[in-house]
């Protein structure tokens, strides 16, 4: 465990800025006070009139000013800083980003410098979100995205949009290769990190907002699509798979029937249903969703080593819930399976995530 004073000295503050007011020079003033020696500072594209501030902070000899000349986005400007970090301090334990709006407290700021521990563990800042000062849009968001990262991934934190994080060094050539360049880029490290086996911590932090959080640059629709994109790919590839999945299982359950048991015609159709929507499936997830780097036929061995007894467990089901129901008719037999395969599409998710396309 990093001490204060080690924390101060071996740890890099990230600050990523765009179109900066007063309360980035308290920050920065802050920083400098509390004894960091490393402050890299991103100017994303500010306008002219905002300048003054990376100026003012530039003055500081403890301050790395870089620049982009056209704004990119939160996650580019990350990169950015630990493209430098890696390049220009090599020994140091690793980074803490934070935002320069006031939100993340000097106290917390250094907490998290001094948990990071110098290994494959990221720290997390995590805000109460129950607290009455935290804006409607806020509490929301990060309610929901909690819900998806623990239904579909198998992540349980408490604050998945904080911006706030320890990141040691050995994590920075991952950290540059993780897709996405504005606010989506801070979900997508999550989940690639993850998937990967590196391991998370929270810390509790205190809860600031002002003004409503009016100075934060988050667009509600455009950046929640950018960060929800991963997860809402997966979904409509899950579902195009599914409704290719239950009209070829609907129109052989009804070639069947009829001429076979209605266990066997049940458990027929979903072969071939399978057959059809698991090769569609496989290869929307490979090439547009997961992007996996493995070959073709060895991701493809791994997928269907899940596809095949996925689909013998959603047929059994289907076949014993219909049986119990008492039910032959293909409707509510059809029914039954939709319902099955929606539990098994979480299941799925996490097992393609983690193992299939690693």
């Amino acid at each position: 465990m990093l001490t204060q004073e080690a924390a101060a000295e071996r740890v890099s503050i990230v600050l990523p800025s765009l179109n900066p007011s007063e309360k980035f020079d308290t920050v920065v003033d802050g920083l400098v006070d509390a004894g960091f020696r490393s402050i890299v500072i991103v100017d994303d594209g500010s306008r002219a009139e905002n300048k003054e501030h990376f100026a003012r902070a530039a003055e500081y000899d403890q301050v790395t000013v870089l620049t982009h000349d056209v704004n990119r986005g939160k996650g580019a400007a990350l990169k950015t800083a630990f493209k430098w970090i890696s390049e220009h301090r090599p020994d140091c334990a690793g980074a803490v980003t934070i935002d320069g709006d006031g939100q993340h407290l000097l106290k917390d700021i250094i907490r998290c410098a001094e948990a990071m521990e110098a290994d494959r563990v990221i720290v997390m800042g995590c805000r109460d979100f129950s607290s009455d000062n935290v804006p409607a849009r806020s509490r929301t968001g990060n309610r929901i995205t909690s819900f998806v990262f623990r239904i579909l991934c198998g992540i349980r934190l408490s604050d998945t949009q904080t911006g706030l994080r320890a990141l040691p060094s050995v994590l920075f050539p991952e950290l540059l290769q993780v897709r996405g360049d504005r606010f989506e880029y801070e979900t997508n490290m999550l989940l690639e990190l993850t998937r990967r086996g590196v391991k998370l911590r929270e810390i509790p932090i205190e809860t600031v907002y002002e003004d409503d959080n009016s100075e934060s640059h988050f667009r509600p629709i455009r950046d929640s699509f950018r960060i929800y994109k991963f997860i809402l790919l997966y979904a409509l590839s899950s579902l195009m798979g599914a409704v290719a999945d239950l009209l070829v299982f609907y129109l052989f359950r009804r070639l069947f029937e009829g001429h076979m048991e209605d266990g066997t015609a049940v458990l027929l159709s979903t072969v071939i249903a399978r057959a059809v929507s698991s090769f569609l499936n496989f290869n929307l997830n490979h090439k547009v969703v997961f992007h996996g780097e493995d070959a073709y036929g060895k991701t493809m061995l791994r997928y269907y080593c899940l596809a095949i007894p996925q689909m013998l467990l959603s047929a059994g089901l289907v076949a014993l819930l219909s049986r119990l129901a008492e039910t032959g008719a293909t409707i509510l037999t059809t029914g039954i399976k939709f319902c099955v395969d929606v539990l098994l599409f979480f299941i799925s998710y996490r097992i393609q995530r983690k193992w299939v396309f690693k």
